[in-house]
């Protein structure tokens, strides 16, 4: 139960292992996740480690891994995800994973190969048949151009040149063909209507046949440049129509059996990929248990001959028999005859602090951690938190509609936990809603009741016990009359409290706003002085814990009495007054007489009297004044006594132990200037002095500014908690006007007309409901919480210098592995 409020306790073990039993062992703890080890190389390079060489081939199978999911994700395959979790393969078996991940990335690359060999010819042979068939028009046109260009009697016929361009590059490529040749060329193009497939991107791209006309070689080397330089590709074409034709017959027949090899080699691709997505996910939880084993065996040390490994660890002391267990069973699966032994050590290392968490309370201690670590064995506020924190969220969101909307989506998202946790999203937002599921249905929960409390649903009010007040007005008077009084001392009011939470007349109260104004402000400063007197206290048990009796008589006491004589005395006068003052008739308790507290407690403070107002008592009680000036003057006493009795208290234990070290060798019988005498006796050494008085100085100065701090920081803390007023008040406010602006317009209409501006009103309300007072204001409530929680309270008794216990664990690995791949 002990390792509820604080941390779990750890120790420190040096385990030996043999050589060959050391996979096994490690495969074991690594499943069950409670060993955290240590580096026991930090000083050698990662690449002269034992295992380096494992550690490669764990990389390079990773790679082909990878290299297969990226090729069956661009298949779109299904990837099938068993569940399964298999356990570490044998070290002999990475060999036949090797084989097998060679083979398949091998069979596949030649498979792509082939494949975009095939499709480069596909291609090619399809440009062809474009050129084929759309130069039969500018065959028919050349011979005019050339009479037009050179004359009837030039016998030479014009040279050519056909092929196929990206259809983005023709006008530039025509451009630069008219300059570069300067105009003595003919070019004619035609857009090809269907977009053709590149072979090394997979991209659909659009091109152009093109025919070029020209004379002499000259220019035939120009214009080949200029294609070769606009990367457009050629090809022969024949002039003779008959040639054309019977090429064009040869091109089709060749394009048919290129696509029945095609098809094929896609066929086998296929195979291939859907064969290895039903493994893959298994894969790689193998290649990354076995990597992870061989990483953290180079952490290990070799004893000298060769033959252990030596490894040291952080274990939780309630875990040693399973972790022995575990040991046991990795030594039998590896057929050692020799047992793995674990001993307990000795240091003076801070150990890791380990807080066991389940599905429920891991968000909570996310939240905990998020400000710091706690120190080894340190109370831990998670469990506090638990209650408080939905509790103080609650007190600034109090409506029972809110709350009833997070309740439900945070109750879907527990039902549908496991479904949903199975998703794996890869959406952050939706991730941290996620993880903290439960903190939001207990918030939704806790909002529930202090709406209720507040009577509060969607800024209306719940009539469930009917109203404690009556009118004794006539129907006229109410009818004409826009503001009315009545007399809670009078047959108005039955006299009797309501049953639970606020009675809905005050749904319709002018004063409305002042009633919850001065009620929230006081209940804030209550739940505040209580929750920093519960940090104070939660204290004292770390200070029994680590038996530092010191600091609760120079700390814990100094502290109580300052908050309880000032600021717990404040809320015992609120109580005084609610329950001494009232509708009475004896104007001495009415509310006429009734004192302010906050003047009354800053008079207490500057010791002043409270000016008497005529026909009242001066004070709430007898000797109140003489009791105030007590308890102020009590609490300012316990400044000093913070400030100076610990390093009092310091000093004085430090000459006590300087006196008894300088006394050993009398007390053991040696008389000075006996043998021995200088033995048992050492010299101090040098600048011992100097470096206690600096010691000294640190814990004066230490001191000095925890009492500063604590000081100030009970006043400032406690007005920090009329956030809590100040933020309800908000709330219900905005909702209000929320509802008075849309949704009560749209119930004020009549008729067919009405129910549509109704529907529309109501969309608009509900979606203004959900995003500015569920989600917005749920945000800013939450932020507020977390800080109260963070300074107001665990400043109290926290120090959060800790750091975390990261054990050996193959489920942390995997999933820090896949969230790190979907990233």
């Amino acid at each position: 139960m002990g390792s509820l409020f604080r941390s779990e306790e750890m120790t420190l073990c040096q385990l030996f292992l043999q050589s060959e039993a050391a996979y096994a062992c490690v495969s074991e703890l690594g499943e069950l996740g409670l060993v955290q080890f240590r580096d026991l190389n930090p000083d050698v390079n990662a690449f002269q480690r034992k295992f380096v060489n494992e550690v490669r081939r764990c990389d390079e199978m990773e790679r082909k891994l990878r290299y297969l999911e990226k090729e069956i994700k661009k298949d779109g395959i299904p990837m099938l995800d068993t569940g399964e979790n298999p356990e570490a393969p044998q070290p002999r078996e990475m060999i036949d994973l090797e084989a097998t991940f060679e083979k398949l990335e091998n069979e596949l690359r030649e498979v792509n190969q082939n494949a975009e060999a095939l499709k480069r010819n596909f291609l090619e042979l399809t440009e062809l048949k474009h050129i084929l068939r759309k130069t039969q028009v500018f065959f028919e046109e050349h011979l005019c151009i050339a009479a037009d260009t050179i004359g009837a009697h030039y016998r030479n016929p014009l040279s050519f040149v056909a092929g196929v361009i990206l259809r983005e590059r023709i006008p530039a490529f025509e451009r630069m063909l008219w300059r570069a040749c300067r105009g003595n060329v003919f070019l004619r193009q035609a857009e090809i209507e269907s977009p053709l497939e590149d072979p090394s991107s997979s991209d659909q791209v659009y091109k152009s046949v093109f025919i070029i006309f020209f004379q002499g070689d000259q220019l035939k080397t120009r214009v080949k440049k200029i294609c070769e330089g606009f990367r457009a590709t050629l090809y022969p074409c024949p002039e003779a129509p008959a040639d054309r034709r019977q090429m064009a017959m040869g091109v089709t027949t060749r394009i048919e059996d290129l696509n029945t090899v095609l098809g094929q080699t896609q066929d086998h691709r296929h195979r291939v990929l859907v064969a290895a997505a039903k493994n893959i996910k298994n894969w790689f939880v193998k290649v990354r248990k076995i990597k992870a084993i061989y990483h953290t065996l180079n952490l290990f040390n070799l004893d000298v001959t060769q033959k252990c490994l030596i490894a040291e660890c952080w274990v939780p002391v309630l875990d040693i028999e399973t972790i022995q267990l575990a040991l046991r069973r990795g030594t039998e699966r590896s057929g050692s005859s020799v047992p793995p032994i674990l001993n307990r050590m000795q240091t003076f290392e801070d150990p890791p602090t380990y807080n066991r968490t389940n599905k429920f309370t891991k968000g909570f201690q996310a939240l905990i951690d998020a400000y710091g670590v706690a120190s080894y064995r340190e109370m831990n506020p998670a469990p506090y938190t638990i209650i408080t924190f939905p509790f103080l969220f609650a007190v600034m969101f109090g409506d029972s509609g809110h709350g009833l909307l997070m309740f439900l989506f945070a109750g879907w998202m527990v039902l549908k936990e496991k479904p949903l946790a199975a998703q794996k999203s890869d959406n952050e937002i939706w991730n941290i809603f996620f993880a903290g599921r439960y903190i939001v249905f207990l918030m939704g929960l806790f909002s529930i009741y202090t709406g209720l409390i507040y009577n509060d649903v969607f800024s209306k009010s719940l009539n469930i016990f009917g109203s404690y007040w009556s009118s004794n007005y006539n129907i006229s008077t109410l009818q004409h009359s826009s503001v009315l009084q009545l007399n809670p001392n009078s047959t108005d009011f039955n006299q009797t409290p309501y049953p639970f939470g606020m009675d809905p007349i005050w749904q319709l109260a002018e004063n409305k706003i002042i009633f919850f104004n001065s009620y929230k402000m006081k209940i804030s400063i209550i739940i505040g002085i209580i929750h920093m007197l519960f940090g104070v206290s939660v204290g004292l048990w770390n200070y029994l814990y680590f038996k530092k009796i010191e600091n609760i008589f120079a700390l814990f006491i100094p502290q109580v009495i300052f908050l309880v004589f000032l600021f717990l005395y404040m809320v015992i006068l609120m109580f005084i007054k609610w329950v001494k003052y009232g509708p009475a008739s004896d104007i001495k308790y009415s509310s006429y007489c009734a004192p302010s507290v906050l003047i009354t407690f800053i008079n207490m403070i500057l010791f002043k009297d409270t000016p008497q107002v005529k026909g009242c008592d001066e004070w709430m009680y007898a000797g109140q004044g003489v009791l105030q000036k007590l308890l102020v003057i009590i609490a300012l006493l316990c400044v000093p006594w913070m400030l100076i009795v610990k390093p009092v208290m310091i000093m004085r234990s430090n000459k006590r132990q300087h006196y008894q070290l300088n006394n050993h060798g009398t007390e053991n019988g040696d008389v000075e200037g006996a043998p021995g005498a200088a033995a048992a006796n050492p010299p101090a050494p040098q600048g011992g002095h100097g470096e206690e008085e600096e010691e000294m100085s640190e814990v004066w100065i230490h001191q000095g500014i925890h009492t500063i701090e604590y000081v100030l920081g009970s006043v400032s803390h406690t007005a920090s908690y009329l956030r809590l007023w100040a933020l309800s008040l908000a709330h219900a406010q905005l909702s209000e006007v929320l509802w008075d602006m849309v949704l009560r317009r749209g119930l004020a209409q009549e008729g067919y007309v009405g129910g549509i501006i109704l529907w529309a009103a109501f969309a608009v309300w509900a979606v203004l409901t959900v995003g500015i007072l569920v989600l917005m204001e749920g945000l800013s409530a939450f932020l507020h919480t977390l800080r109260l929680h963070w300074v107001e309270f665990q400043s109290k008794f926290y120090t959060g210098l800790g750091y975390s216990f990261t054990p050996f664990s193959f489920e942390i690995i995997l999933d820090t592995a896949q969230a790190t791949t979907e990233d």
